[in-house]
């Protein structure tokens, strides 16, 4: 059955289109766009065409989350591949990457191909796995990327932990150059980040936490921004959340280097003056920073330094994060808050909505290499509508994730996504569509 979506105010940045328009689907792909399309319907094949009215809302290419950690195998009491696929469509997320950070370790084809069943049959979201950089991602032997390139991997990272060898990551960045695949980077000196607990500040001072630098973050963005360069390949920083890593990405794009980068919404919403509770739901790595690295990733995404906005959804169960600060586990779980706090950056003037867009879906879809993110005739039909008025509270008792670790528990939110397509097919819809 065809699916004719009317009357929505159509946002497609690679195309450069924001109008009312119709958009028709039709055997897992968009057909055709364009005007009053509903009258063509009804003069051929209605009975055959299911007609969603979507007047007052925004329709978009389906968002892209390409920093996503769902935790199996080996951590399913944490998340498994089909709950968190479930909360990325209800967070209005069509496509996800997830991250190595598995137990074993996503270092081979074995565990690549167990993911991309596992996305199978969950039936949801689109699921495309990121390779390990290093075996076990130790940081000494590099993995075999090729192997799990044909396995379906789609980019190569040791995210939660640094690769410290600097010649290692350099192999790294030549390999996956050389398979036209992306190299992500967690950027961290952990000798300079080592027992750190939070920012180090005033804040770290007086709460009697240790503090993680910012210079830890920075260094090691200068070290891959001068590997890419001296290598001629490409990059893509992980995570970014301070001032001066935000001023190195920036001159770095200036000079011609391939870079790219992403922040995450706790790094343009939370400070780490929020850590005045030992809330163990605001520790994350990197840390939460300063007003003035916040108005710095504002500004980094305002000019484009920052190419995407991210969820780094790590989602934890309650053992991991109710105990003592010091012992507790890095993560937020992001999957469903992480639009509702993106919207709030075009209601304060820092993007406007299709930019906002690009950054969530065009973006990723092209630091990926996915033939996603936009909505031209042929293109897979993974769409995403959101509500841009709709008030909505933050509970996490109601989370599809198995990760109800939250520091935005009990926030008042406005903008969310109602439907989510993928692939042709509703793998969301909120109640108040009545479909």
């Amino acid at each position: 059955m065809k699916m004719l979506l009317t009357g929505a105010r159509v946002i497609d940045p690679g195309q450069k289109i924001d109008a009312i328009m119709d958009v028709m689907l039709a055997d897992g792909k968009i057909c055709q766009t364009g005007v009053d399309l509903l009258k063509s319907v009804k003069s051929k094949d209605s009975a055959k065409t299911k007609v969603i009215d979507l007047s007052g809302m925004v329709l978009t290419p389906g968002l892209i989350d390409m920093h996503t950690h769902l935790r199996e195998p080996g951590q399913e009491y944490k998340e498994t591949v089909a709950s968190g696929a479930k909360a990325a469509v209800a967070g209005g997320f069509t496509s996800i990457a997830c991250m190595p950070n598995t137990d074993p370790i996503n270092d081979n084809r074995s565990i690549t191909e167990f993911i991309k069943r596992k996305a199978l049959e969950a039936d949801m979201a689109n699921v495309y796995p990121i390779g390990a950089i290093s075996k076990d991602s130790a940081g000494i032997k590099l993995a075999e990327f090729w192997d799990m390139k044909e396995a379906g991997a789609i980019a190569f990272s040791d995210d939660g932990k640094p690769v410290m060898d600097a010649a290692l990551m350099r192999h790294a960045m030549e390999y996956a150059w050389s398979l036209s695949l992306p190299v992500i980077s967690h950027c961290e000196d952990t000798n300079l980040s080592a027992g750190g607990q939070m920012n180090e500040g005033y804040y770290s001072t007086i709460l009697g936490l240790r503090g993680i630098p910012v210079i830890a973050e920075e260094a090691m963005i200068a070290r891959d921004i001068l590997i890419a360069e001296f290598t001629k390949t490409s990059v893509h920083i992980a995570h970014v959340s301070t001032e001066g890593s935000v001023r190195l990405i920036r001159a770095a794009k200036k000079r011609g280097l391939k870079i790219t980068a992403e922040t995450a919404p706790h790094y343009f919403t939370l400070t780490d003056e929020a850590l005045q509770t030992y809330n163990t739901s605001l520790k994350v790595n990197p840390p939460l920073r300063s007003a003035a690295d916040i108005a710095a990733i504002n500004e980094g995404l305002a000019d484009g330094t920052l190419d995407a906005i991210v969820t780094d959804h790590a989602p934890h169960a309650r053992t991991d994060k109710e105990l003592e600060f010091e012992y507790a586990a890095n993560g937020i779980s992001g999957l469903e808050t992480s639009l509702g706090l993106s919207l709030r950056l075009v209601r304060e003037g820092v993007l406007t909505l299709p930019e906002l867009i690009a950054k969530m879906s065009l973006n990723p879809a092209r630091i990926l290499n996915l033939p996603k993110g936009n909505l031209e005739t042929g293109a897979d039909a993974d769409i995403t509508v959101i509500d841009l008025q709709l008030p909505w509270t933050v509970d996490v008792h109601t989370f599809y994730s198995k990760g109800k670790n939250s520091p935005f528990q009990g926030w008042e939110m406005q903008g969310k996504a109602i439907l989510t397509i993928v692939g042709g097919e509703i793998k969301y819809a909120d109640p108040r569509l009545n479909l």
